[in-house]
């Protein structure tokens, strides 16, 4: 028997608003992972939806030149 191929459901996605302040600020997806000491890869999964860890969060809202209180601006809750 073939397995087959994992499907990852796209119910667990979180949207947020990444993409649209990193873009209005100019910033690359590479000037965000180096400003956040975080992968290009790790930014893309993040901007999809993906979940993350609180550590990852953190890092994106202050490499955006956002506080902490700002968070709900970036990650939607």
């Amino acid at each position: 028997m073939k397995k087959g191929k994992k499907v990852q459901l796209k119910s667990n996605l979180k949207p947020n608003n990444v993409r649209n302040i990193r873009e209005a600020k100019l910033m690359s997806k590479s000037e965000l992972a180096k400003a956040a000491d975080l992968s290009i890869p790790t930014i893309d999964r993040v901007e999809k939806g993906h979940p993350c860890r609180m550590e990852t969060m953190r890092k994106i809202i202050k490499a955006l030149g956002l506080t902490l209180d700002e968070r709900n601006t970036v990650f939607l809750e």
